[in-house]
This record gives structure tokens, C-alpha cells and sequence, in this order.
């Protein structure tokens, strides 16, 4: 068989730990209960993460042999700075999330990717993300009755108020 295939910057290691994590996902898994019965509780997640181990082991084991690799580079085609950037916002919009709650940190995530991604303009920043930030706190918050972190912001003492303002209880 004759194998022609071209293998991307960080394939082989992204194939790896693909590899890696599904191992360590079926150690996992046996530790539930192990593998008692088919009935027991880890019997499914083992089965998934062995047929999981089992492909992502055939794909890595095709990637190493024989690929060729392209021209594409990490740093600029895989995993260009506006990529980092926005995980480096996402971990920060998770690490604030539960200390100043959902509304400032959603507010200050949105303002910052807009103005990063949008390359200036605080005023349409802040425009559109309080714009969307209304929007989504309607859907789930009001609609929905989704629980978001207070913190900072006395969000139940704010409804409240709208609610007796409005003739209505919350």
C-alpha cells in the first residue's frame, strides 16, 4: 500500500495526545468499578474510551509511518497569536467567573475579544458586547431561569426591585 498522505505542523503531536488522553481516560474509567460486568457502572465509559484508545492509536500509528510533512508552520498556520490570545481571555473569563460573577467578567471578556479582534473602537466595544450581554442574560437568566454566579453585582436585589416596580414577584 502505497501511503502519499501529507502530515500538518503538530499532527503527530496532537494525534499523541489524543493517544495519551484516551489511555489515561480508560485507566479512569476501570477505576469506577472495574470491569465487574457488563451492567457495572464503568462498563460503558470503558468501552467508549477503549474504542476511543483504539482509533486514536490507529490514526497516530498512521500518521508516524511513512507521512510526509507540509510547509504549513505551527506559530502562523495552526496556532496563530489571535488563537492564544483568546485562550488566554477564556482562562482568564473562567478564573474571574465564580470571584466578580457572570455579568462584570462576561462584560469585560466581550469588551476585550471585541476590541482585540476587531483591532479599536471602545465605543463599538462596548456597545456591541453590552448589547449581547442583554441579549444572553434574557435568554438564560430571565427566560430560561438559568443560575449564574452573582458575585459583585446585587443581581437578585436588582430583580427583585423590577419585579415590585413592575407589580410582579421573583
Amino acid at each position: 500500500m502505497h501511503n502519499n498522505r501529507i502530515r500538518s505542523a503538530g499532527e503527530l503531536a496532537f494525534n499523541a495526545a489524543m493517544f495519551v488522553c484516551s489511555v489515561v481516560l480508560l485507566w479512569s474509567s476501570y477505576r469506577i468499578s472495574g470491569f465487574e460486568s457488563l451492567s457495572s457502572p464503568g462498563a460503558l465509559p470503558m468501552a467508549v474510551a477503549l474504542v476511543m484508545m483504539i482509533s486514536s492509536g490507529l490514526i497516530l500509528l498512521n500518521c508516524w509511518r511513512g507521512a510526509k510533512r507540509d510547509r504549513t508552520r505551527f506559530m502562523q498556520d495552526i496556532l496563530p497569536p489571535a488563537v492564544i490570545v483568546m485562550m488566554l481571555f477564556i482562562t482568564g473569563y473562567a478564573l474571574l467567573l465564580t470571584s466578580l460573577g457572570f455579568l462584570p467578567t462576561s462584560l469585560i471578556f466581550l469588551i476585550l475579544s471585541v476590541l482585540y479582534l476587531r483591532r479599536g473602537g471602545l465605543i463599538f466595544a462596548v456597545g456591541v458586547s453590552l448589547l449581547a450581554l442583554v441579549l444572553v442574560y434574557i435568554v438564560f437568566r430571565l427566560v430560561f431561569s438559568v443560575l449564574m454566579p452573582a458575585g459583585i453585582v446585587p443581581e437578585a436585589e436588582i430583580l427583585a426591585t423590577i419585579g415590585q416596580i413592575f407589580g410582579g414577584t421573583r
